[in-house]
């Protein structure tokens, strides 16, 4: 083999290592984001009522009572539309802050989630 051909077959290798330890380094970062945090609807409640989470943290609320019930932010960052029985509504927290929310169908139930920097 040439020594250019060895000198490029060596420029390859050393930038899919330098690639795949970028990679390396950012996944576990993803990893913390990947699990989401559930609250759940019911008898007219969400429970937990105040989370605390890191920026990145998708949150499922997910209403197990049998009247519809939404959510919806005071900032009005996120609404969701009216849940039926077992429906979802899923947000990702971007910012850190301190998000209130309500059922705008019954106003009495609030929520808090609480986002922190990572």
């Amino acid at each position: 083999m040439s020594n250019l051909f060895l000198r490029n077959r060596l420029a390859r290798t050393s930038a899919a290592c330098l690639f795949a330890a970028c990679v390396a380094m950012l996944v576990p970062a993803m990893a913390i984001a990947a699990d989401p945090v559930a609250v759940s609807i019911s008898k007219f409640a969400f429970t937990p009522a105040e989370i605390s989470i890191a920026a990145g943290t998708r949150v499922v609320w997910k209403n197990a009572d049998e009247t519809p019930h939404t959510l919806a932010s005071r900032d009005k960052t996120f609404a969701s539309k009216a849940l039926d029985t077992d429906d979802t509504f899923e947000h990702t927290f971007t910012d850190a802050g301190d998000f209130s929310y309500f059922c705008t169908l019954h106003p009495f139930m609030t929520g808090v989630v609480h986002v922190h920097k990572q």
